[in-house]
């Protein structure tokens, strides 16, 4: 395998990992941003701390819950970029 090719490889499973690994805190955050901003209009409180907290909050739960399976995808993706390395012909 060339140099080149396992760059423009790992550089597509590194974007595709980073969008991953970023998607489940995303949503949660998405998710509680909708329900405080139905809640803030129906109720008309214009807090600002009223939609940060919420979703901090749910952020740090969405992290916590899909830790390991975040983790386990990062070892993989190092394990397979170490491992690939010593195939790579700099010629």
């Amino acid at each position: 395998m060339s140099l080149q090719h396992f760059l423009i490889q790992i550089s597509h499973e590194a974007i595709l990992l980073i969008i991953f690994t970023s998607l489940p805190a995303i949503i949660a955050s998405l998710a509680i941003g909708l329900l405080v901003a139905v809640f803030s209009a129906t109720t008309q409180i214009q807090e600002a701390t009223l939609s940060f907290a919420p979703k901090m909050i749910v952020v740090y739960i969405a992290i916590a819950a899909t830790g390991g399976w975040v983790g386990s995808l990062m070892l993989r993706f190092t394990t397979k970029c170490l491992s690939e390395f010593s195939n790579i012909s700099f010629l």
